[in-house]
C-alpha cells in the first residue's frame, strides 16, 4: 500500500473527513493566534509550528486529536490536561468533545515563551 506523505498543512487536512478537517482548520488557526510568527511545516508527517524551535504538533486520528507540546509545555498543564488521555509528551483531545481551544491557545504560548527564552540564552 502505497501511502502518500503530505507536503504541507493543507495536504495533510485535506485528507480527513470534512467534519475532521473543520476541527483541524480551526486547531490550525488558534495556533496562529497565540504564535502569529511561527512558520508551518510538516515534520514526522504532522503539521508542526516553528518559532526558535518546535512550538507544537498536532495530528488527527480515528477517535481524537493529538496535540504534542513537548513534555514541558504537558507539564506546565498537567493539571488542566488530567481530564484527557496523555503521555510523556502527547495529549489526546478526543472528537466526540468539545476541543479546549482556550487551553491549546495557553499551552502554545507557553511554548513560544519558552523556545524565545532557550533561543536567547544561546
Amino acid at each position: 500500500m502505497d501511502i502518500k506523505k503530505p507536503l504541507n498543512i493543507d495536504e495533510y487536512i485535506g485528507a480527513f473527513p470534512n467534519e475532521v478537517q473543520q476541527i483541524l482548520e480551526k486547531v490550525r488557526m488558534t495556533i496562529h493566534k497565540a504564535a502569529p510568527d511561527a512558520t508551518e511545516k510538516i515534520s514526522y508527517s504532522m503539521p508542526a509550528f516553528e518559532q526558535n524551535g518546535i512550538v507544537v504538533y498536532f495530528a488527527a486520528f480515528k477517535n481524537h486529536i493529538g496535540l504534542y507540546a513537548l513534555p514541558t509545555g504537558h507539564e506546565a498543564f498537567k493539571e488542566e490536561l488530567s481530564l484527557y488521555k496523555s503521555g510523556k509528551g502527547s495529549v489526546q483531545f478526543p472528537l466526540n468533545q468539545q476541543m479546549p481551544y482556550d487551553l491549546i491557545t495557553k499551552i502554545v504560548k507557553f511554548r513560544v515563551k519558552e523556545n524565545l527564552e532557550k533561543a536567547k540564552k544561546k
